[in-house]
């Protein structure tokens, strides 16, 4: 360990710390403290990568902004525990301004915990640090939220965030995918990154099974009985769903090259707590587990359903039905156009009509051989809008803490590789210029004025 003598003083903080390293000199057990060191030089190094990740924190990283990050971090003000050393602290300087932030970071099976938190949330208010960043292979719908629960009082202290080690590999790996980095050097950086964080030795992890309440609840729903949303088993259930959630959005990512995010109503948004009592609450009314993926580009949003009462997952769009199609037929073959590559024998149709009657649904197999099939019992109103879905009945993989992931994993990316990335919302038509008024003389006032008087005309006379 570098003596406090030889370390570097923070810029405007009573604290010094150890530059990050690239090539950091530690010891071969120390594979946070290498991660970290490694990823903070590339924050500091690679523009587009510090941009990228401290946008979602409402950072801006301008042009003349210089963003500085250090490791082995030691404050004046440590509160009670002496010992306490942050991993790491991002710095953003812009003229005078300054946006400090403390970095915790845990790595392989190692979780953070709710008293190291605090701690550092304690240290960041007694030395003025806007931000406390956690990094481990635990998982968040949003920067904002976070894997731990802490009190209200503890998030008052100072701005929380946390990034998933699979998140900083994915906005990686899309920036370079779609050649965002201008600079080759830069760029060559950021791939060596991305090569060692996908390193299996380097201790980056997936979601990979449901915790062990998983099957408690569910044997629960299978015989019937009745949930609580207060209960632990059904909080750790829902926050295991919401971790794996965010893990399967950055699979689309990775595979789409583009950022799929997570759909969090805007209430929930500033409120974690909330968004976990909301999904406790349907859990325990329906027996669903579910999930909305904001694709960029897309129809509409990717809807995700774990039925804990059938043991199936599905995957769902829905679309308006053209407007300007006069019939439900035309309507349908509007659909099964863009769905002509689609070959899975899972996938669904449903489609809504007027009112708020049951909706009718086949197999896209049936509608293609016979689309009056529908027409059957809804020959006297058009239908207004279709969902398509691909439905797994998993049956006892269901029950499996690893195989429910997996086939969740594999059911969404499968049903947007058939269909989703097929289908287009429909759009209005823009309006033409009508014949008889296709030069500017049709409609200057000389010509409104005699068009005004043949219905006044023709209104007087009848």
């Amino acid at each position: 360990m570098v003596d406090q003598e030889k370390k570097t003083p923070l810029p405007n903080l009573n604290g010094v710390g150890e530059r990050s390293r690239l090539f950091p000199v530690l010891a071969e057990t120390s594979k946070e403290g290498r991660a970290l060191s490694i990823l903070l030089a590339c924050v500091a190094n690679v523009r587009e990568l510090g941009q990228s990740l401290l946008s979602d924190l409402g950072v801006r990283v301008g042009v003349r902004a210089e963003v500085e990050t250090f490791t082995e971090v030691v404050f004046e003000k440590t509160g009670s525990d002496k010992s306490l050393r942050p991993d790491g602290l991002i710095l953003v300087r812009n003229g005078s301004r300054q946006w400090p932030a403390i970095v915790e970071a845990k790595i392989g099976n190692s979780e953070l915990s709710q008293e190291q938190i605090e701690n550092y949330l304690d240290i960041a208010k007694q030395n003025k640090i806007d931000a406390v960043i956690t990094i481990s292979n635990q998982f968040a719908p949003l920067p904002s939220h976070h894997p731990v629960q802490l009190g209200a009082i503890s998030r008052r202290k100072s701005e929380l965030y946390h990034w998933s080690w699979m998140h900083i590999l994915t906005e990686s790996k899309i920036l370079l995918d779609n050649d965002n980095v201008a600079d080759e050097d830069q760029r060559l950086i950021l791939n060596e990154l991305v090569r060692f964080l996908a390193h299996d030795s380097t201790g980056v992890k997936h979601f990979s099974q449901m915790p062990s309440e998983w099957t408690t609840v569910l044997s629960t729903v299978q015989a019937g009985g009745g949930l609580s949303q207060t209960s632990a088993d059904v909080k750790a259930v829902v926050g295991a769903w919401h971790q794996e959630g965010r893990d399967l959005s950055l699979t689309l990512s990775r595979q789409i090259g583009r950022n799929v995010k997570i759909r969090v109503p805007r209430a929930q948004r500033a409120d974690p707590t909330a968004r976990l009592k909301a999904d406790c609450k349907d859990l325990c009314s329906d027996n669903c587990l579910r999930l909305s993926l904001s694709v960029p580009d897309a129809a509409s949003p990717i809807e995700v359903v774990a039925d804990l009462k059938t043991k199936s997952i599905a995957a769902v769009m829905r679309l308006k039905a053209p407007a300007d199609r006069k019939t439900t037929k035309a309507r349908i073959n509007w659909l099964l156009r863009q769905l002509k590559k689609a070959e899975s024998t899972e996938l669904h149709v449903r489609l809504y009509w007027p009112g708020r009657g049951p909706f009718s649904q086949s197999t896209l197999e049936e509608l293609r051989r016979n689309p009056d099939l529908v027409l059957e019992n809804n020959n006297k109103s058009n239908v207004t809008s279709f969902e398509v879905l691909l439905v797994r009945d998993c049956g006892p993989r269901f029950s499996q803490r690893k195989n429910f992931i997996v086939d969740l994993e594999t059911v969404v990316p499968s049903f947007y590789l058939e269909a989703g990335q097929y289908l287009r919302e429909w759009q209005a038509p823009a309006p033409r210029i009508r014949e008889e008024k296709s030069g500017p003389k049709d409609v200057d006032t000389e010509a409104l004025q005699e068009e005004a008087e043949r219905e006044a005309g023709d209104f007087y006379e009848n």
